[in-house]
């Protein structure tokens, strides 16, 4: 899927021996469970190793979403809500679903799974990889043991806290504080994922929540999909640069997305990439597609389209050794230290 804002005669990356490119942030094969009881986890799968390999793209981290029962599009259709409390192990049961629906996907697609530094070096480069991550920590519903249990049971290796609901582990940037940041149970998941090899990752996060993160995590935390807003706004997916610096502070990265409410083609979203290297340096920053995520359709819509967005970057004026870390490389580094 070539991108029409991008010319053919732009300069090509060339990945550098031993690089890998990896999406920080990804929901590709549509392996989220259907927000419609009628479809539920007979949701059919999408394609997704063919249009990894097309597009050279080795590792996804591949996010299940365990909100979906209480949450739905709002009215304005910009983004997601939660409408309803959960019932007592609703939510647990949704992400026991969601981690089953992930594995059959990555069975289906003979996606090789990602779980320690040993596994990305060796099985990285063969791809199509995935490794195992979760939007949202709503399914713990507040039991800190529950992170052991999905890191031996599905193989998690990647836990963002919150999501679209304000949860047991702390508030969201879309939706009115609630409890002043991240919560003692937050700070408690933090330590647990950091001890058993998990990274954390602080996307959907107020500014509070992740300070408190940075402050409590001894590993590097990523914020996995988001960009800079050129004028923040109350209850914005976007963040500051203050917000960026302290993720960069932890030697994390933040993942830079696709999002036509920010960019208007790769074009803008490689301008983009090159504002928050601006910010927090080159090697602090990467790439969160949130493929099939978006209510309106992103900027790049396949990961047929990552050589376009590799030119997109080289025109932006980085070097061929930066889109390699842009692209996969800094979240390699964060992965490597934070899972051993």
């Amino acid at each position: 899927m070539a991108n029409a804002n991008v010319d053919a005669s732009a300069p090509k990356w060339t990945a550098p021996a031993g690089a890998l490119t990896i999406d920080m942030h990804s929901h590709a094969g549509r392996v989220i469970v259907s927000r419609n009881p009628a479809i539920g986890a007979n949701r059919p799968f999408m394609p997704l190793a063919a249009p990894m390999r097309a597009g050279g793209m080795n590792v996804i981290c591949l996010a299940i979403v365990t909100d979906t029962t209480v949450t739905r599009v709002s009215d304005n259709r910009k983004r997601f809500e939660a409408w309803r409390e959960p019932q007592p192990g609703e939510l647990y049961a949704l992400g026991q679903t969601e981690f089953e629906r992930a594995h059959r996907l990555i069975e289906r697609e003979h996606v090789h799974v990602v779980t320690n530094a040993a596994s990305l070096q060796s099985l990285g480069p063969l791809g199509p990889c995935a490794i195992v991550a979760a939007e949202g920590a709503d399914f713990l519903e507040g039991h800190v043991d529950r992170v052991d249990e999905a890191y031996s049971q599905h193989q998690l290796r990647h836990l963002q806290l919150t999501h679209y609901r304000v949860n047991e582990l702390g508030d969201i940037q879309t939706e009115p504080p609630v409890h002043g940041g991240l919560t003692d149970v937050g700070v408690e998941v933090v330590r647990r994922c950091n001890a058993l090899g998990i990274v954390v990752d602080v996307a959907h996060g107020t500014y509070d929540l992740v300070k408190r993160a940075a402050d409590t995590s001894t590993k590097p935390l990523v914020l996995s999909h988001s960009a800079l807003a050129t004028h923040p706004g109350a209850r914005s997916r976007l963040i500051t640069p203050d917000h960026a610096r302290v993720i960069a502070g932890t030697g994390g990265v933040i993942g830079v997305w696709p999002s036509s409410g920010s960019f208007r083609d790769l074009h803008g979203m490689a301008e983009g990439v090159k504002r928050m290297a601006d910010v927090v340096g080159v090697e602090h920053v990467g790439l969160g597609t949130d493929m099939l995520g978006f209510i309106s359709p992103p900027v790049l819509r396949s990961y047929e389209q990552l050589p376009d967005l590799a030119s997109a970057l080289l025109q932006a004026g980085f070097t061929q050794e930066e889109v390699a870390a842009i692209l996969g490389g800094n979240y390699r580094r964060v992965f490597e230290v934070s899972v051993g």
